[in-house]
């Protein structure tokens, strides 16, 4: 009979422990539990600990912290009929737990596929240069509909980033071409440049000489310098005509004396 009544009392003492280990819930700062007593939403609860009805209460927990959730790789055919692949990143946290989960089945997955859906439709919508030039513009339009679409769900997206845009192999050869073509062209027009400005000195220059003739002399001095500092065996000296002309005239005046 003692044999019996000690067994009894273990039992007892068991039962006690799975109720007490049952009805004792810890939450992290970053986790809140959603109680459910007989099935119906009483209201959410932590962090820290939480002391539950056994058997008639159940809890969920929802985490608070930021997930980054990848969005697979998706088709899209842009407005200027061009296939590419893209993917982006999505960075959304619950600030309702409860509608987080009373109102969606499953909010991880839908937002997930919410936001392959929105990717799809947006960057259909652009053309191929407005996707490369002005992804912050289609990060924010991404950003706000997705947030719009979530929001009954008490899910707030922060952020949404484009990650990658593969092109096809035509388009990139196409695309290398352009930019070999636009290179080509920024340097002609730099050349171009270029030589006008030189031109308009030397212009500039003729001006200054045509109205002060000693300044050909002077350069003619300062070219004969820097002639004469080299490690030359012969040197040439390149004569202006009017000084020529100078000599020839002594020497007719000297053979019309004779």
């Amino acid at each position: 009979m003692e044999a019996v009544i000690v067994t009894l009392f273990f039992f007892l003492f068991i039962f006690f422990l799975i109720i007490i280990f049952n009805a004792i819930r810890i939450l992290r700062e970053y986790e809140r539990g959603i109680i459910f007593r007989l099935g119906r939403y009483i209201g959410t609860k932590g962090p820290g600990l939480i002391l539950l009805f056994p058997i008639i209460d159940k809890m969920v927990k929802v985490s608070l912290r930021t997930v980054v959730m990848d969005v697979p790789t998706q088709d899209v055919v842009t407005k200027d009929n061009i296939s590419i692949k893209v993917n982006a990143v999505v960075y959304f946290r619950v600030i309702q737990p409860d509608k987080a989960i009373v109102e969606v089945q499953d909010f991880l997955f839908a937002t997930s596929q919410i936001s392959q859906t929105t990717l799809r439709s947006i960057l259909g919508q652009s053309e191929l240069d407005e996707l490369l030039s002005e992804r912050d513009k289609i990060n924010h339009r991404l950003q706000q509909i997705i947030d719009e679409q979530t929001e009954p769900w008490g899910i707030k997206v922060s952020n949404v980033e484009v990650k990658q845009i593969d092109l096809p192999p035509e388009m990139q050869r196409a695309m290398a071409i352009q930019a070999q073509a636009e290179r080509e062209r920024r340097a002609k027009i730099i050349h171009a440049e270029g030589e006008f400005q030189a031109a308009q000195k030397l212009a500039d220059a003729a001006g200054v000489i045509f109205q002060q003739p000693v300044a050909l002399q002077l350069r003619y001095l300062q070219t004969l310098t820097e002639i004469a500092s080299e490690k030359n065996s012969t040197i040439i000296f390149p004569l202006p005509i009017d000084t020529i002309s100078q000599f020839m005239n002594i020497f007719k005046d000297d053979s019309g004396k004779k």
